[in-house]
């Protein structure tokens, strides 16, 4: 297909947001109630965006349930859960922030879990000293998604919610657009803008087991930041859920609600062993998301797992009127995808790529990127999750810095004087789009993707090595020459073959920031476990950043304050009395 005979749609806003979940919508939200145009544009139908899986809840000091709860106790916890990598000072903004955040949801309609007087109902998760997780059923982000999507209908915030962003449009440094394509027809797509909001998501398809769905969080906002001009912080900081399914192929990663610890499920080894006893005696099943998947992993990695490389969850012992009640979605997930009736089997499961606690550097005031007009938000930004996120804080994240950074963007392109625009900067995307869809030869997207998904399970899966690192790294570069060999076939079902091309692109990215910030940190924090490097290393209380252009350099963080640093410091309460894990 040659691209110079399809018309070229240009298209005008004052602000662009990339991602209709529920950082980007909160973005717009803000946007428009300050009376700034924008265009929300995205690549998955906005009512099916990642937010929507979202299940457990979402956190906030309200004291409604424990009236000692207090934002600073709230930043101690995740800044301590953070392995102290997290920035104090986005800690800060979103626990200051967090309860304005669940009042905006309030007034425009969120359901949520209410006592019988009508105070918002909180519960324990895992890792938090009070209860401060607010909840709607085990919907949660599906009713936080819909509720945004409600209040941006209200506003008449203009969705499209098929275009595929290939590139950002940066000219003397400065953001003026973005450009695309239409994934349904393929018309290549040319967008002006003042500013540009990434919130795109993060990177976590790139392994085998992933509880991310097919083509969402493939690094796209890693690659369209970089060749911006912006640097990834903490890619190698990776949160495995310890859950996730095996099969069937498609869907392998598929999450297992950890409720089904929460309400006394077991885990075993291939050998019957309920093997927590060994890594976490106290808490057992009821440890942390870091702690459980490392486990797991070790019992494969030691002969014990099942013969697909797993550990198996056990709920069966409960009754099956308490499986119906408390885990319906489970249940019926189990049913659905492998005809396993979790009342009477145990479940398979092995350690899935769950989120990605690294991503665009951002600064604590507005999430600037450091290129003019870009900002990053949500999941496809870093700071506030460290070497660990805390249960319930992403989505709390998205409201606070979706509301402050669309208010320092209606700031930011109300005190422009001028944008220059660079026809050369189009003319790379458009070149580029242009060569992925002529014969370069006969490497398949596909193809490629599910090789780097194997490479990035095996190399910089749960546990990492200087060796294995390194080998990641060889295979990688192999992979990066074989995708200048890639084509892109459109059909008459649409452009989702170039979509994966583009996918692919991000990917490669990705996996590249991840494995050289991996080698990096010669410690093991965290989500970051090196087989080589056991200890945590003092030295390394920072954050590798990364570029194409520089590689990796480090960043030592800031003291906490004396509001919550001290608190942060003091040791955690780790019983696990009447808390949800995680």
């Amino acid at each position: 297909m040659n691209l110079e005979t399809v018309p070229e749609r240009l298209m005008s806003t004052s602000v662009l947001v990339i991602g209709t979940g529920g950082a980007g919508l909160r973005a717009s939200i803000e946007l428009a109630q300050q009376g700034v145009q924008v265009l929300a544009v995205g690549k998955r139908r906005k009512h099916d965006a990642h937010t929507s899986l979202a299940a457990g809840g979402i956190n906030a000091a309200l004291g409604t349930m424990d009236p000692e709860d207090s934002w600073q106790q709230h930043a101690a916890d995740t800044l301590r859960e953070s392995y102290f990598l997290a920035d104090p000072a986005i800690v800060e903004t979103v626990a200051r922030n967090a309860a304005r955040g669940i009042e905006d949801l309030e007034q425009w309609g969120m359901p949520f879990a209410r006592e019988e007087d009508g105070r918002i109902s909180q519960r324990f998760f895992g890792a938090h000293k009070y209860r401060r997780t607010a909840y709607a059923g085990d919907y949660t982000g599906l009713e936080i998604q819909r509720t945004l999507m409600r209040r941006a209908a209200e506003l008449s915030v203009p969705i499209i919610d098929t275009v595929y962003i290939t590139r950002l449009l940066v000219a003397d440094g400065t953001v003026f657009g973005a450009y695309g394509f239409d994934i349904v027809d393929g018309t290549p797509v040319q967008i002006h803008a003042d500013a540009v909001i990434l919130a795109a998501g993060g990177h976590t398809r790139i392994w085998r087991h992933t509880s991310s769905r097919r083509d969402e969080n493939t690094g796209d906002s890693f690659r369209l930041a970089a060749l911006a001009g912006a640097r990834i912080r903490d890619a190698e900081l990776v949160q495995f859920h310890p859950s996730g399914l095996l099969e069937p192929d498609d869907a392998a990663g598929t999450l297992v609600s950890e409720a089904a610890r929460g309400e006394g499920g077991i885990l075993t080894n291939a050998l019957g062993e309920r093997f927590m006893e060994r890594y976490d005696a106290e808490r057992m099943e009821l440890s942390t998301r870091d702690r459980v998947a490392l486990a797991a992993f070790t019992e494969v990695a030691e002969g014990r797992g099942t013969e697909k490389g797993g550990v198996y969850l056990d709920v069966s012992h409960l009754p099956r009127e308490t499986i119906m009640e408390k885990l319906p979605r489970v249940y019926r997930t189990l049913i659905d995808l492998q005809m396993l009736d979790i009342t009477t089997a145990k479940i398979e499961i092995a350690p899935t790529a769950h989120y990605s606690m690294g991503g665009v550097w951002v600064a604590p005031e507005d999430h600037g990127t450091g290129v003019n007009g870009l900002y990053a938000i949500g999941e496809a930004s870093s700071g506030l999750h460290g070497a660990n996120r805390l249960g319930g804080n992403s989505l709390i994240e998205l409201l606070v810095y979706g509301r402050i950074t669309g208010e320092h963007v209606a700031g930011y392109v109300r005190s422009l004087t001028q944008l220059v625009r660079d026809p050369a900067a189009v003319g790379i995307a458009r070149g580029e789009m242009q060569s992925l869809l002529s014969d370069r030869g006969t490497e398949s997207a596909r193809r490629l993707q599910r090789e780097l998904r194997n490479l990035m399970t095996e190399h910089a899966g749960v546990v990492r090595s200087q060796d294995g690192l390194q080998e990641g790294l060889k295979k990688l570069a192999i992979l990066e020459e074989r995708a200048q060999l890639v084509t892109a076939h459109p059909d008459i079902a649409g452009f989702d073959d170039l979509a994966h091309a583009y996918d692919l692109l991000g990917s490669l990215l990705a996996a590249r920031a991840t494995l050289e910030c991996a080698l990096e940190r010669r410690e093991t924090r965290g989500a970051h476990n090196r087989a080589d490097f056991p200890d945590v290393d003092p030295s390394l209380r920072g954050n590798f950043v990364w570029s194409p252009d520089a590689g990796v350099s480090f960043e030592p963080l800031p003291q906490a304050p004396d509001s919550f640093g001290p608190l942060a410091e003091s040791l955690a309460d780790d019983s696990v009395a009447g808390k949800l894990v995680e």
